[in-house]
């Protein structure tokens, strides 16, 4: 039997296929929809195309894709500006949840029909189907919607890093979460709350506060409020906070480090752009910066994280909160959106 040979924009090119652009008979020409990105630029990059379906590889996991989260570092890695570009074309999105389609040899984790998420994809999430490794897949349980599976991967995989990893949190300790209503907001929240720390969180709007406070912070504030910081001094009695996670350095940066306690640590989720910090406040207190970088991440690591995840999703403590549903053909949308938005307001998903 012979393979179908495809162009560099997954095109078959069959003489069928070639000539009249139609789904080719064979298997292995099915085509799916999914965005394209040929070229770095503005949102509208994001390009709505029909690619075929990939197929599994050893080791690999064919999924039909129901839902995948939007994660702002994709919209980095889309104007090109992010230090690690893919090579183009691409599709982007790593976060998709779905139903197992088919296994490549050697995969005994997942088997076909089961509901799965993942942390990673080897073709991109933006599509209806997605190939992703092996050790990338985990199941989902039934008390999860598709589009809560969607939102677990880069979310909450990067809050335990930043939270168990990377700032060593102990119980009993205060963490101070920025932007605590987006979608790794939310996640540390909960697994803060969950690891026995005394939650506080930032957000933008009072619909974003409140959705820190029911999703495990004990005291929310308004970052948007010039008298915030003091409000957070006298929350700790002057005393300052253990663990800062910070979402937007660029803008924070300089103020995490007058409320970090002795000893603080701050760990650097997120960054749009250069800051100036005096480091006489670093040397006063011996505090410490720490960058977050999930694809750092050890498979020993991702495996601790994933069995403390799925224990939450057990004892229903982890319940992802889902903002914005898009469509997928409304990508180019949420990549707006995400950036754009006022407040967030839990975790942006692309539905199929």
């Amino acid at each position: 039997m012979k393979t179908k040979a495809v162009d560099r924009w997954g095109w078959c090119v069959c003489n069928h296929c070639v000539n009249f652009r139609s789904v080719c008979s064979m298997s292995a020409c099915r085509l799916m929809r999914a965005i394209s990105v040929r070229e770095f630029g503005a949102p509208s990059v994001l390009r709505l195309t029909e690619l075929r379906i990939p197929q599994p590889g050893p080791g690999q996991v064919l999924i039909r894709v129901h839902a995948c989260g939007v994660n702002p570092v994709e919209t980095y890695i889309r104007t090109g500006t992010y230090p690690r570009k893919p090579t183009l074309p691409y599709t982007p999105g790593t976060d998709v949840a779905g139903v197992v389609d088919s296994v490549g040899e050697g995969v005994t984790a997942v088997k076909a029909g089961e509901r799965v998420f993942t942390t990673a994809t080897e073709s991109g999430g933006y599509a209806e189907f997605s190939v992703a490794a092996e050790q990338c897949v985990h199941r989902l349980p039934d008390a999860l919607h598709f589009t809560q599976g969607a939102a677990i991967g880069i979310p909450y995989f990067t809050a335990y890093r930043a939270l168990v990893h990377k700032a060593n949190t102990k119980p009993g300790e205060t963490v101070l979460i920025h932007g605590a209503s987006g979608g790794v907001g939310v996640a540390a929240c909960q697994l803060s709350r969950a690891l026995g720390l005394r939650v506080l969180g930032t957000a933008g709007t009072p619909e974003g506060m409140k959705l820190a406070l029911d999703n495990g912070a004990h005291l929310a504030f308004n970052h948007r409020e010039e008298d915030y910081i003091d409000k957070i001094m006298q929350a700790t009695e002057g005393r300052g906070v253990d663990v800062i996670l910070e979402m937007l350095s660029n803008v924070n940066l300089s103020k995490d480090l007058q409320m970090a306690a002795y000893g603080g640590r701050v760990a650097v989720i997120g960054c749009r752009g250069s800051i100036e910090i005096n480091p006489r406040d670093i040397m006063a207190k011996e505090s410490c910066i720490m960058g977050v970088a999930l694809f750092f991440a050890t498979t020993e690591e991702s495996q601790q994280c994933a069995a403390l995840l799925f224990a939450g999703m057990e004892a229903g403590w982890l319940r992802p909160v889902v903002g914005s549903q898009v469509p997928l053909d409304h990508a180019a949308q949420a990549h707006h959106d995400i950036i754009q938005c006022p407040g967030a307001a839990g975790k942006t998903v692309l539905t199929m």
